[in-house]
Protein backbone atom coordinates (compact mmCIF):
# COMPACT_ATOMS: atom_id res chain seq x y z
CA UNK A 1 0.00 0.00 0.00
CA UNK A 2 3.06 2.61 0.34
CA UNK A 3 3.49 2.67 -2.59
CA UNK A 4 0.33 3.49 -3.56
CA UNK A 5 0.90 6.76 -1.29
CA UNK A 6 3.25 9.72 -2.24
CA UNK A 7 3.13 12.64 0.97
CA UNK A 8 3.23 15.89 -0.88
CA UNK A 9 2.83 18.33 2.22
CA UNK A 10 2.13 18.02 6.13
CA UNK A 11 0.80 21.52 7.91
CA UNK A 12 0.33 21.03 11.81
CA UNK A 13 -2.83 22.95 12.36
CA UNK A 14 -2.93 22.25 16.34
CA UNK A 15 -0.73 21.04 18.70
CA UNK A 16 -2.75 22.15 22.13
CA UNK A 17 -3.71 19.25 23.21
CA UNK A 18 -3.01 16.36 21.14
CA UNK A 19 -1.80 16.73 17.42
CA UNK A 20 -4.28 18.09 14.68
CA UNK A 21 -2.27 17.62 10.89
CA UNK A 22 -3.32 18.42 7.37
CA UNK A 23 -2.12 16.29 4.73
CA UNK A 24 -2.28 16.62 1.56
CA UNK A 25 -0.87 13.25 -0.95
CA UNK A 26 -1.28 11.74 -4.19
CA UNK A 27 -3.30 8.40 -3.93
CA UNK A 28 -3.13 5.42 -6.81
CA UNK A 29 -6.42 4.43 -7.23
CA UNK A 30 -7.54 1.13 -8.11
CA UNK A 31 -7.32 1.72 -11.83
CA UNK A 32 -4.22 3.55 -11.95
CA UNK A 33 -4.53 6.98 -12.23
CA UNK A 34 -3.42 9.13 -9.27
CA UNK A 35 -5.69 11.54 -7.52
CA UNK A 36 -4.54 14.40 -5.10
CA UNK A 37 -6.18 14.44 -0.88
CA UNK A 38 -6.28 16.07 1.71
CA UNK A 39 -7.16 14.96 4.62
CA UNK A 40 -6.93 15.45 8.50
CA UNK A 41 -5.88 13.30 10.85
CA UNK A 42 -6.02 14.05 15.11
CA UNK A 43 -3.06 12.08 16.78
CA UNK A 44 -3.50 11.37 20.61
CA UNK A 45 -1.30 8.37 20.67
CA UNK A 46 -2.32 4.98 21.37
CA UNK A 47 -4.66 3.88 24.52
CA UNK A 48 -5.91 0.98 26.53
CA UNK A 49 -9.46 -0.17 27.75
CA UNK A 50 -10.06 -2.91 30.55
CA UNK A 51 -13.37 -4.48 31.08
CA UNK A 52 -13.16 -5.59 35.07
CA UNK A 53 -15.70 -8.84 35.43
CA UNK A 54 -16.43 -10.69 38.55
CA UNK A 55 -17.74 -14.01 37.72
CA UNK A 56 -18.87 -14.96 40.89
CA UNK A 57 -21.33 -11.70 41.58
CA UNK A 58 -22.03 -11.36 37.83
CA UNK A 59 -20.81 -8.23 37.86
CA UNK A 60 -18.52 -5.59 35.77
CA UNK A 61 -16.76 -1.89 36.69
CA UNK A 62 -17.71 0.82 34.70
CA UNK A 63 -16.96 4.27 35.62
CA UNK A 64 -19.38 7.69 34.84
CA UNK A 65 -17.02 11.12 33.69
CA UNK A 66 -18.09 14.04 32.17
CA UNK A 67 -16.82 13.92 28.73
CA UNK A 68 -17.06 17.37 26.62
CA UNK A 69 -17.30 16.38 23.11
CA UNK A 70 -19.83 14.38 23.69
CA UNK A 71 -21.31 17.70 25.60
CA UNK A 72 -20.71 19.90 22.61
CA UNK A 73 -22.64 17.21 20.62
CA UNK A 74 -26.11 17.43 22.33
CA UNK A 75 -25.67 14.85 25.17
CA UNK A 76 -25.27 15.56 28.75
CA UNK A 77 -22.03 14.81 28.73
CA UNK A 78 -21.84 12.22 31.60
CA UNK A 79 -20.86 8.62 29.39
CA UNK A 80 -20.81 5.37 30.97
CA UNK A 81 -17.51 3.79 30.04
CA UNK A 82 -14.93 0.90 30.53
CA UNK A 83 -12.00 2.26 32.32
CA UNK A 84 -9.17 3.16 29.63
CA UNK A 85 -6.58 5.62 29.39
CA UNK A 86 -3.61 6.83 26.76
CA UNK A 87 -0.36 4.34 26.25
CA UNK A 88 1.99 7.31 27.17
CA UNK A 89 5.32 5.42 27.26
CA UNK A 90 4.22 2.49 28.41
CA UNK A 91 3.53 -1.18 26.75
CA UNK A 92 -0.38 -1.45 26.42
CA UNK A 93 -0.59 -4.02 29.75
CA UNK A 94 1.09 -1.65 32.01
CA UNK A 95 -0.91 1.62 30.85
CA UNK A 96 -4.24 -0.43 31.67
CA UNK A 97 -3.08 -1.70 35.28
CA UNK A 98 -1.62 1.77 36.17
CA UNK A 99 -5.21 3.58 34.74
CA UNK A 100 -7.41 0.62 36.65
CA UNK A 101 -5.85 1.73 40.37
CA UNK A 102 -5.71 5.32 39.12
CA UNK A 103 -10.02 4.74 37.60
CA UNK A 104 -11.54 2.41 39.17
CA UNK A 105 -9.00 1.84 42.93
CA UNK A 106 -8.78 -1.92 41.89
CA UNK A 107 -5.47 -3.54 41.33
CA UNK A 108 -5.44 -6.34 39.16
CA UNK A 109 -2.56 -8.18 37.89
CA UNK A 110 -4.48 -10.86 35.74
CA UNK A 111 -5.27 -8.75 32.72
CA UNK A 112 -5.72 -10.53 29.29
CA UNK A 113 -5.86 -9.00 25.92
CA UNK A 114 -8.82 -9.67 23.62
CA UNK A 115 -8.31 -7.40 20.89
CA UNK A 116 -7.17 -4.24 18.93
CA UNK A 117 -9.05 -1.55 17.22
CA UNK A 118 -9.37 1.15 15.53
CA UNK A 119 -11.65 3.22 16.69
CA UNK A 120 -12.33 6.52 14.17
CA UNK A 121 -10.30 5.83 11.33
CA UNK A 122 -11.63 7.63 9.27
CA UNK A 123 -9.47 10.81 10.87
CA UNK A 124 -8.21 9.52 14.76
CA UNK A 125 -4.86 7.52 14.10
CA UNK A 126 -5.17 5.84 17.72
CA UNK A 127 -4.86 2.27 18.00
CA UNK A 128 -7.14 0.92 21.10
CA UNK A 129 -5.53 -2.47 22.63
CA UNK A 130 -8.55 -4.08 24.71
CA UNK A 131 -8.42 -5.97 28.01
CA UNK A 132 -10.28 -7.70 29.75
CA UNK A 133 -9.90 -8.69 33.75
CA UNK A 134 -11.48 -10.68 36.60
CA UNK A 135 -11.57 -8.83 40.28
CA UNK A 136 -12.75 -9.33 43.59
CA UNK A 137 -14.13 -7.40 45.78
CA UNK A 138 -10.26 -7.79 47.90
CA UNK A 139 -8.60 -5.90 45.30
CA UNK A 140 -9.85 -2.75 45.86
CA UNK A 141 -6.89 -0.72 47.35
CA UNK A 142 -8.55 2.94 46.94
CA UNK A 143 -11.12 4.88 45.86
CA UNK A 144 -10.85 5.92 42.26
CA UNK A 145 -12.02 8.90 40.81
CA UNK A 146 -9.22 9.14 38.30
CA UNK A 147 -6.13 11.74 38.86
CA UNK A 148 -7.43 14.95 39.80
CA UNK A 149 -4.79 17.29 38.13
CA UNK A 150 -5.62 15.93 34.79
CA UNK A 151 -9.29 17.23 35.42
CA UNK A 152 -10.82 13.64 36.30
CA UNK A 153 -13.77 13.58 38.17
CA UNK A 154 -14.65 9.84 37.95
CA UNK A 155 -17.26 8.03 39.47
CA UNK A 156 -17.12 3.59 39.99
CA UNK A 157 -20.17 1.58 39.09
CA UNK A 158 -20.39 -2.07 39.55
CA UNK A 159 -23.42 -3.32 37.57
CA UNK A 160 -24.80 -6.59 36.89
CA UNK A 161 -23.63 -7.47 33.26
CA UNK A 162 -27.17 -8.20 32.50
CA UNK A 163 -28.32 -4.67 33.36
CA UNK A 164 -25.17 -3.01 31.51
CA UNK A 165 -25.87 -4.86 28.46
CA UNK A 166 -29.56 -3.35 29.11
CA UNK A 167 -28.38 -0.02 29.00
CA UNK A 168 -26.95 -0.22 25.61
CA UNK A 169 -30.73 -0.80 23.88
CA UNK A 170 -31.37 2.14 26.09
CA UNK A 171 -28.81 4.55 25.47
CA UNK A 172 -27.70 4.75 28.95
CA UNK A 173 -24.65 3.15 27.53
CA UNK A 174 -22.95 4.89 24.44
CA UNK A 175 -19.61 4.64 24.77
CA UNK A 176 -18.04 2.52 21.25
CA UNK A 177 -15.17 0.90 23.54
CA UNK A 178 -17.73 -0.09 26.57
CA UNK A 179 -20.52 -1.41 23.70
CA UNK A 180 -17.68 -3.82 22.46
CA UNK A 181 -16.16 -4.65 25.63
CA UNK A 182 -19.69 -5.83 26.93
CA UNK A 183 -20.64 -7.72 23.98
CA UNK A 184 -17.17 -9.44 23.83
CA UNK A 185 -18.04 -10.52 27.95
CA UNK A 186 -21.48 -11.93 26.35
CA UNK A 187 -20.25 -13.58 23.03
CA UNK A 188 -17.30 -15.37 25.45
CA UNK A 189 -19.13 -16.46 28.10
CA UNK A 190 -16.97 -14.47 31.01
CA UNK A 191 -19.58 -14.40 33.43
CA UNK A 192 -21.41 -18.08 32.53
Amino acid sequence: MRDRIRIKDVVVLSDDWYVLRKTTFDFKRKDGSWQQVSRETYDRGNGATILLYNREKKTVILTRQFRFPAFVNGHHGMLIETCAGLLDKDDAETCIKRETEEETGFLVNNVRKVFEAFMSPGSVTEILHFFVGEYADRDKTGEGGGVHSDGEDIEVLELPLAQALRMISTGEIMDGKTIMLLQHARLAGLLD
